[in-house]
């Protein structure tokens, strides 16, 4: 079975393979006219100026890390290799970012001239630019993970030992994912926020209208926060819960041996995921005049379908029929049903998140009507929504776990979450290509296309918030899955250090609650410094783009020309001169900057407190102590983040159905309606929930796990 391997790193080749042909695809479509050239250079310049700002200071980082875990690790029968696991680790997650985003920036304005043909066009080029994010990150994960297991069977003889330092690799990829999803999220809401109230309640005029001098830094912001950002979340999920599953599998007895298959499988099952997400982009498309929605499900759950098939072989092929983990008696079916369980979890959390964040769905709806008396009900509303929407999913994900447990103990649930992640590639190609969409939406309205273009693009990104929805879904569930599998892996690398001892962690041993209860406050101190980093940021950049209307003249004649008339209504000839005299005089690169500075200053504190707080408690107060604190800020982390998600995601598409148009309480109201005003309040402040914080806690629990099992060997034996 070991001969199989090689197989592993050679699948993640294929997978990189078919991302570069993706992107000589995209390059070749046709980029419009020299304006959209233009603005979808100034996007892609302000991407990389960004990204190479963040990755100079994060190079510092890595560098500093790996030095501490080298020396750490150096003594006998100590584990020094897993710096290098964690440098390859890092490294691979800021590939996948950098490969994402750079293809991103090429398929958005491509989109919008595709848009002009049609519909389909469009579809195929946004998710050929997300299939190429989809499967570089499964590609680079399984390379780096495979590659580094073979080297390391050569080295070490005890396959624990190759798991603890394998670890390392996880702990890189957690690190740069939530230096990324922070960095990113603060960059694209300062943007967002300033275009938002500025642009729209203040000036009038849209987001993304090319007078806006946010317009830019907002559509940079998609691709370094949704895109880049987003593939390193995703990039360190998929790897969490393969670690996980494998540092567990590395447990189990049978008949009285260990017995490898167990720790090979999640890898194998990893590489056959590739190929069936690569089956799946095929599967999407759509006709002229169809629903794109309907095309991109069906790959979905097309290629979801050919993996639980796979899964069933390789498991029941793979595995004995029976063995032995924690002392009782589990079977490979066990493990099956385990992985299914897992990922019919991810899709039922999907759903719900899109019941209550969906346009015209019940809970939206609500927070619309309560818009019409103004900000503050509308605020009401959407936390009421938010905090409402946590209900069914920790139900799922509780009943999952259980289940789970029941069908392969605590393999069980770290198969589930690796069940629920298998076809990474293909759900994160989906879900990379709703920003795409977003951009080609965004670049549309800047070169001042004709109506049908944005309508089209519109369509595009409407399905992107659905699959966003989905894709929230598998993350939240996947985060709480694989925290859990990590936890047990932390707990069981403890015992076989300390030689079999039972680690004891209960409510009744004050070190353990008051880990708990410290573990439990950190995800709110955690989305205090995002969402504050977020505000300090927002302020500038609103301060600099009312400069800019006051100060610039151009700038200040073409919106006073622009008030004049209802939108889409023709110019006189004067007016009209007057506003194209302002085509370009707009500071965009201004803009950029400040989101660029206000990210790379901001985004370190966070990710600081989320790396040395368990390595301080498991240093100063032992193990159990840092037992109880994963245990609280899972709890709490995965409530949060579902809370802000859904409450974020929820006041954003109520404003989508105020701009649509809605009639409340028989007055039809729309964009510059008072309501219209509430409801971009209501999604300023829900931007920074669902694209900062809250997805930044999926990362802070898994990211918190992770370091506890690296440090492990170093702090089993403190306190006894």
């Amino acid at each position: 079975m070991s001969e199989m391997m090689i197989w592993v790193p050679v699948s993640g080749f294929v997978a990189l393979a078919f991302a570069f042909w993706k992107t000589g695809w995209v390059s070749k479509q046709d980029e419009g006219s020299d304006k959209m050239k233009a603005i979808g250079k100034h996007i892609a310049d302000g991407a990389m100026a960004f990204l190479k700002a963040e990755y100079r200071v994060l190079a510092i980082f890595i560098v500093a890390v790996a030095i501490l875990l080298g020396v750490a690790n150096s003594g006998e029968g100590k584990r020094p290799l897993v710096a290098a696991s964690f440098v390859v680790g890092a490294l691979a997650s800021g590939l996948a970012g950098f490969l994402g985003m750079r293809v991103a920036t090429k398929a958005n304005y491509r989109t919008s001239q595709a848009a002009r043909t049609g519909l389909a066009k469009a579809l195929g080029v946004a998710f050929a630019g997300g299939s190429v994010m989809g499967l570089s990150v499964v590609g680079l994960g399984v390379i780096g993970l495979g590659g580094l297991f073979l080297v390391y069977r050569e080295i070490f003889t005890d396959l624990n030992m190759v798991m603890s330092v394998l670890s390392g690799f996880s702990l890189g990829a957690s690190s740069i994912a939530l230096f990324a999803r922070v960095g990113g999220g603060i960059y694209t809401k300062a943007a967002d926020v300033g275009a938002d109230l500025v642009g729209k309640v203040e000036a009038g005029i849209p987001e993304d209208h090319p007078l806006n001098p946010a317009t830019i830094a907002d559509n940079v912001g998609d691709n370094v926060g949704d895109v880049a950002g987003m593939g390193a979340d995703l990039f360190e999920s998929y790897v969490g819960s393969i670690v996980g599953s494998m540092v567990l599998g590395a447990t189990i007895m049978v008949s009285g041996a260990l017995a490898p298959e167990f720790v090979f499988l999640p890898l194998l099952i990893a590489a056959a995921g590739i190929i069936v997400s690569i089956i799946g982009t095929f599967m999407v498309s759509v006709k002229e005049g169809g629903d794109p929605q309907k095309g991109l499900n069906i790959g979905e759950f097309g290629s979801s379908g050919i993996m639980v098939v796979v899964m069933f072989f390789m498991i029941t092929m793979m595995l004995p029929a029976t063995f032995t983990l924690g002392g009782s008696e589990y079977t490979s079916m066990g493990v099956f049903w385990a992985s299914t369980i897992g990922l019919a979890a991810g899709l039922g959390i999907g759903f719900i998140t899109e019941h209550y964040t969906g346009t015209n769905t019940g809970p939206v709806n609500s927070i619309v009507n309560q818009s019409a008396t103004g900000a503050a009900t509308n605020l009401i509303a959407g936390l009421g929504v938010g905090m409402q929407s946590t209900a069914i999913p920790v139900l799922i994900i509780a009943a999952s776990i259980m289940a789970a447990f029941e069908f392969a103990g605590l393999y069980g649930i770290a198969m589930a979450a690796l069940g629920m992640l298998a076809n990474t590639g293909m759900q994160l190609a989906i879900d990379a290509y709703g920003p795409i969409s977003d951009n080609a939406g965004g670049i549309a309205e800047m070169a001042q296309l004709p109506p049908e273009v944005r309508k089209r693009t519109d369509k595009l990104d409407a399905v992107g918030n659905t699959t966003a929805a989905v894709g929230k879904g598998f993350a939240i569930g996947s985060a709480a899955l694989t925290a859990l599998a990590l936890f047990a892996a932390f707990r069981t690398t403890v015992e076989v250090i300390r030689g079999g001892d039972p680690m004891n962690i209960s409510i009744t041993d004050p070190t353990v609650m008051a880990g708990l209860f410290v573990g439990g406050m950190l995800p709110f101190v955690f989305s205090s410094m995002a969402m504050g980093a977020v505000g300090r940021a927002a302020m500038a950049m609103i301060e600099e783009v009312r400069r800019q209307f006051k100060t610039i003249p151009e700038l200040a004649a073409a919106l006073v020309v622009m008030n004049k008339y209802e939108e889409g209504a023709e110019m006189s000839s004067e007016d009209q001169k007057t506003f194209d005299a302002a085509d370009g005089k707009a500071e965009y690169g201004k803009c950029v900057t400040i989101s660029t500075e206000a990210a790379i200053k901001e985004m370190m504190l966070p990710g600081l407190l989320a790396i040395l707080t368990p390595v301080v408690v498991g240093y100063v107060f032992g193990a159990e102590a840092l037992g109880g604190l994963l245990a609280g800020v899972t709890v709490t982390g995965v409530l949060m983040a579902i809370f802000q998600s859904n409450a974020g995601g929820a006041w954003d598409n109520a404003k989508k159905m105020v701009e649509d148009g809605v009639e409340i309480s028989g007055i039809k109201y729309g964009k510059g309606s008072e309501v219209h005003k509430a409801a971009v309040v209501g999604d300023t402040v829900g931007d920074p929930f669902k694209d900062t914080s809250g997805p930044s806690l999926n990362i802070l629990i898994k990211l918190m796990s992770v370091v506890s099992l690296v440090i492990a060997p170093l702090i089993a034996t403190i306190g006894l």
